[in-house]
């Protein structure tokens, strides 16, 4: 464990080429638990530059598959181990929202409109939101109103091995609410698609319809597929709320691409928008078991 007084740049020049301090030479496993108590980007960014050893370091699949045990990221199907320990750790670390403007923060912007008609609008929320970000939803007016995003993986940086290998859980939910006095239909469907833009696995369960309330309170749509026979498990509350669970999963090689598609109607013809209230729907990938 002893420490060398030089060593190599990355870059290969040595003290005596620049003339600037050494950088230290640990032992391998004492720079391995330093780098581990370290923030992912201050690894990849800053230490792998310093020299060669530090480099080989981070790069190193030990380091990445402890980093994951240590934060809690396991496997969802233990029978599919990463290729690149680094890259499962980075897309466990930074998940996210792969849709644009979920809550209306945006207007209308991201989402392209289907229907004719009044269409939608944002307005800010009648009730507090679970989630205290969320300021603002979508909502509908009379007739059908629907909206789609369409989300390229490639581009949110989910590589064609990455999927088509290791086939990660995708999470899709949302939140929707009553408004007024009338009658309403709520819809969704999310397909996942190949490079040709055709199905490979899709959710589309019968439309929602809910009766007048005047509760306006927020219930999730939490949509989870198990298998290739996307079974919907439906629950019900004391508050006559439900949720449909549903997560795609061994969904195949070849996904490139998720669509969604939701929104609704009132049955009534009202000139205002008085229809179902969306927002903060999600989209994620979902790499790790969850803890």
């Amino acid at each position: 464990m002893g420490v060398a007084l030089s060593c190599k740049s990355a870059s290969g020049r040595t003290q005596s080429d620049t003339g600037e301090p050494p950088a230290l030479l640990f032992d391998q496993h004492i720079l391995e638990e330093i780098f581990l108590k370290l923030p992912y980007t201050q690894v990849v960014r800053v230490c792998r530059l310093v020299c060669h050893q530090w480099k080989e370091v981070a790069d190193s699949q030990s380091l990445w598959k402890e980093k994951c045990r240590r934060d809690g990221y396991k496997l969802c199907d233990t029978t599919k181990i990463p290729t690149d320990w680094r890259l499962f750790y980075a897309l466990c670390h930074n998940k996210q929202n792969l849709l644009k403007n979920s809550c209306g923060e945006d207007q209308l912007k991201g989402w392209q409109m289907l229907d004719k008609g009044q269409k939608w609008q944002v307005k800010k929320l009648w009730e507090p939101h679970p989630n205290e970000k969320v300021r603002t939803n979508f909502v509908t007016s009379y007739g059908r109103c629907r909206k789609m995003q369409l989300i390229d993986l490639k581009k949110k940086g989910y590589s064609s091995s990455f999927m088509d290998e290791f086939q990660p859980a995708i999470r899709v939910t949302d939140w929707y609410a009553a408004l007024w006095d009338c009658a309403i239909e709520y819809t969704i469907f999310v397909k996942l698609l190949n490079q040709k833009k055709e199905v490979i696995n899709e959710f589309c369960p019968e439309p929602f319809y809910f009766e007048p309330r005047f509760d306006l309170q927020w219930n999730q749509v939490c949509i989870e597929t198990k298998n290739h026979n996307n079974k919907v498990r439906l629950k019900t509350s004391a508050m006559n709320s439900f949720q449909v669970t549903h997560i795609f999963r061994n969904y195949g090689p070849g996904v490139r691409y998720v669509i969604i598609v939701h929104g609704g109607s009132v049955r009534r013809f009202w000139s205002e928008w008085c229809g179902i209230r969306i927002t903060d729907t999600c989209i994620e990938i979902c790499p790790a078991e969850a803890t």
